[in-house]
């Protein structure tokens, strides 16, 4: 089966190429680096000829408010007329848990157009909502940083590794579309700013995380369940100490 992955050379996407072509799949990992331009259109058509099963797991290079909407409206829009044309038979895209539910965030504005699109696109579809990725967790300190001082909401968090996700994107383009969300998550929860503070000490990181309920994510203020689902989502295998015993910073 000819299976096209937007994105397919970035952190998900190359994970979940390689396990799809391991199951004896022809594998396309698109992206501008390999001709492939959801912006312009560049290599759309040819890239989807013939495929049965489209994964969009592209992100915007911009979270500024303005250029991710255009981002993912246009790339959006692009996407599913070229796969319409196409005959794609069932359009992946990967989102947020909690998109609906932080619209103060521009990111998450643009994220819920995105799915808007595709819920209307006529296309069969499946939308996996995940939960943050555990190689965000340095990213997610840095973006609360100040003064050498990280401020970071105590909300709840239910952080996914990435080798999770991927596992969860490639069983779902081999699973009928759902129609609707699906959601993912890791299997641990935490307070963010307790997490936070756990990876800078393993990390060997000085600084200091003060507890902050006024922080933002992304531009939104959180609530505890804000970005967490309660409503029995697939759990990946790897927990915080796994993860950290392997990742690359170590």
């Amino acid at each position: 089966m000819k299976i096209v992955i937007i994105g397919g050379t970035g952190l998900i996407g190359s994970k979940t190429t390689e396990r799809l072509r391991a199951k004896g799949h022809e594998v396309i990992a698109a992206s501008p680096n390999t001709g492939v331009d959801t912006i312009t259109g560049e290599g759309l058509a040819e890239a989807l000829a013939g495929c049965a099963v489209l994964l969009d797991l592209a992100n915007s290079p911009s979270f500024e408010d303005k250029a991710v909407m255009a981002f993912f409206e246009t790339s959006g829009r692009n996407l599913l007329a070229a796969a319409k044309a196409a005959g794609v038979g069932h359009h992946i895209a990967l989102s947020v848990v909690g998109t609906e539910r932080l619209q103060e965030s521009g990111y998450f504005r643009a994220k819920l157009v995105q799915e808007k699109l595709i819920r209307e696109a006529g296309i069969p579809y499946t939308i996996v909502h995940s939960t943050q990725f555990m190689e965000f967790l340095g990213g997610i300190a840095q973006s609360g940083t100040v003064d050498g001082k990280a401020y970071l909401s105590p909300a709840f968090v239910q952080p996914i590794a990435s080798d999770d996700v991927a596992d969860a994107m490639a069983e779902v383009a081999l699973s009928p579309p759902a129609n609707g969300v699906i959601e993912i998550a890791g299997p641990e929860r935490f307070r963010l700013n307790e997490l936070v503070a756990r990876y800078l000490k393993a990390a060997g990181d000085p600084r200091q995380v003060v507890v902050d309920r006024e922080a933002r994510y992304f531009g939104a203020r959180l609530e505890d369940g804000s970005l967490v689902s309660d409503d029995n989502p697939r759990l990946g295998k790897i927990d915080f100490e796994r993860w950290f015993a392997t990742a690359p910073h170590k």
